[in-house]
């Protein structure tokens, strides 16, 4: 369950070049742009100009390297080309990336032109319950603590957090154990100990926190058909707290830790 040494120097670089996947999208005019169109420049990026493998490709017969999840999509959104963003929507993409065997896996939330301040609400606070929950990561800490610093965050704003799905551990494989709550009780559940690798990625929903999945199989909408956001990063539990893996260049968040 924990990493070696050699093991995280690896996921720390997967995880440096997924942060430089979501530096290009920044530099993308999203209205106007299908989904589609968004996850085939990203193949590109990743397969021609950072040479690693975009690691959801292939995973559980997905044929995308990419999840884009908009507005009452909750995640696990197809990219499709008849997905066209637009003005005032909001969108997750949620990436894999594996370089030298190891995988680091990220999301985040844009916003599409001007976007209505509900919406823009929900996603800063969706942010910083994130954020929340990595704060609480160190050692001698429990998964607990994770997930009930998170869901106290986003029920003070008067949201709900999805609970029918969670982070994991992450290393050579997508999915690893331990399964990483979004909502619990501090002092209860696994010890964290350092060398874990596990992703922190709440879904929140601005309606009640039931979900339900489509006809495709895939894609995951909130139940009341109220606005979805998450955020994902992948992180390590350090001998003195927690490194972010999939840190990027425009996160002030990171200067808090």
């Amino acid at each position: 369950m924990t990493k070696e040494p050699h093991e995280l120097a690896l996921l720390a670089e997967s995880g440096r070049l997924l942060a430089s996947v979501f530096e290009r999208i920044d530099q993308t005019s999203l209205a106007g742009a299908s989904t589609l169109q968004i996850n085939d420049m990203v193949e590109r990026f990743i397969v021609d100009d950072l040479k690693a493998r975009p690691a959801s490709k292939g995973q559980y017969d997905f044929g995308f390297v990419l999840n884009s999840s908009v507005n009452e999509v909750v995640c696990h959104g197809v990219p499709s080309a008849a997905d066209v963003l637009h003005e005032g929507d909001i969108v997750n993409f949620d990436i894999t990336l594996e370089k030298n065997g190891y995988i680091a896996d990220s999301s985040k939330m844009y916003l599409v032109g001007k976007v209505h301040p509900v919406a823009r609400r929900l996603v800063q606070t969706t942010y910083d319950a994130m954020w929340m929950g990595i704060r609480a990561v160190r050692p001698g800490a429990r998964l607990g603590d994770i997930g009930w610093a998170i869901e106290r965050h986003a029920k003070r704003h008067g949201y709900s957090v999805v609970h029918d799905y969670c982070g994991h551990g992450i290393g050579r494989e997508m999915h690893e154990e331990p399964q990483i709550m979004h909502f619990g009780k501090p002092g209860t559940g696994l010890l964290l100990r350092p060398g874990m690798v596990f992703t922190i990625e709440p879904m929140i929903n601005r309606g009640r926190r039931g979900v339900r999945t489509e006809a495709d199989g895939w894609t995951v909408v909130t139940k009341d058909g109220s606005l979805s956001a998450q955020f994902e990063h992948t992180v390590a539990v350090t001998e003195s707290g927690v490194s972010v893996l999939t840190l990027r260049p425009d996160e002030p968040a990171a200067s808090a830790l």
